[in-house]
């Protein structure tokens, strides 16, 4: 075991002990590969399946996992109109199961999120049956603040140029504090506790992933 993969897996330890003295569930893979079967391998044939826009569901092959499997699934980004799109987005706080990233995770298991419209964290607060959230070691951090100044520096820059938005961000590449249009910080939510014990599950991969 490589130093790297040494200090991953003992700092999950402590991030899951955080978690799941907050209510959440965590648990520690070494793979995206390890964490997509053990998700697989949770799913009911026929369950009802949406998530949240994430490049680290992506990069881990979990969006293509699904796909192939026998479920209901909710995608809004197949919607051919406005209200395809916002019908897709109500009928997912109804999944059985909804998937996500965090924007960063605490060393002591807060989750720390900041969105644009909102679903995604208003899918983690309420609605769902089961969360499950995906994120890699690089989004662990020492507290919130430092997990707060994360997304604006890392996270939301590299963000609306994947979303072709207008932010002074996006021609800076420095979070301006912005109040534009464009703007993807307009919710800040951080999950301190889960009172519904057993809805959020927090796997964390041994890898970089997302921003």
């Amino acid at each position: 075991m490589s130093p790297t993969e040494k200090y991953y897996e003992t700092l999950a330890n402590s991030v899951i002990k955080g978690l799941e003295k907050r209510g959440m569930e965590g648990y520690y893979f070494k793979t995206s590969k390890e964490a997509v079967a053990y998700v697989l391998s949770m799913l009911p044939s026929g369950a009802s399946v949406s998530w949240g826009g994430s490049v680290t569901l992506a990069q881990t092959g979990l969006m293509d996992a699904l796909r192939e499997k026998d479920l209901e699934l909710i995608d809004r980004s197949l919607a051919a109109s406005p209200e395809e799109k916002k019908a897709a987005q109500q009928k997912a706080f109804c999944a059985d199961y909804y998937f996500m990233s965090t924007n960063a995770i605490t060393a002591d298991g807060e989750l720390v999120n900041i969105d644009g419209n909102g679903n995604r964290v208003a899918a983690l607060i309420c609605g769902p049956e089961q969360v499950i959230i995906l994120a890699g070691m690089n989004k662990v951090t020492a507290d919130t603040e430092t997990a707060i100044k994360r997304v604006h520096t890392n996270a939301a820059p590299p963000n609306t140029l994947r979303l072709g938005l207008h932010t002074p961000c996006s021609q800076t590449g420095i979070c301006k504090d912005c109040l534009s249009p464009d703007c993807i910080c307009a919710h800040t939510v951080i999950t301190r506790f889960n009172r519904n014990k057993g809805r959020i599950k927090v796997l964390l991969i041994g890898e970089t992933l997302g921003f």
